[in-house]
């Protein structure tokens, strides 16, 4: 399943500026960033609720907010871009 993932932490304290980047740090180990607080993710039914159940223990249910939209098949490659965004392939071999 493809999904797109946003979030609005809030970081007008210390501890909102490390919810964020715990956040941010989790996201990018699930999917590609395409803006700052946006992520494309490709992934099955286990691994999202996995994603889900992680990140509800790291926000702050009061202040914070995440988006999760399940995209069409092959969304992800049906994109359009304005500016300096890049697509960026999520099928496509992964060299370590």
């Amino acid at each position: 399943m493809e999904l797109l993932l946003t979030y609005d932490v809030d970081t007008t304290t210390p501890e909102g500026r490390r919810r964020l980047r715990r956040v941010a740090k989790l996201c990018e180990g699930h999917g590609i960033r395409v803006q700052k607080s946006v992520f494309e993710i490709v992934t099955n039914d286990k691994m999202l609720l996995k994603l889900m159940y992680d990140l509800e223990d790291l926000i702050d249910a009061d202040t914070d907010s995440i988006r999760i939209y399940h995209l069409p098949h092959a969304g992800t490659e049906d994109v359009h871009t304005l500016g300096i965004a890049a697509t960026h392939p999520h099928r496509a071999d992964l060299i370590l």
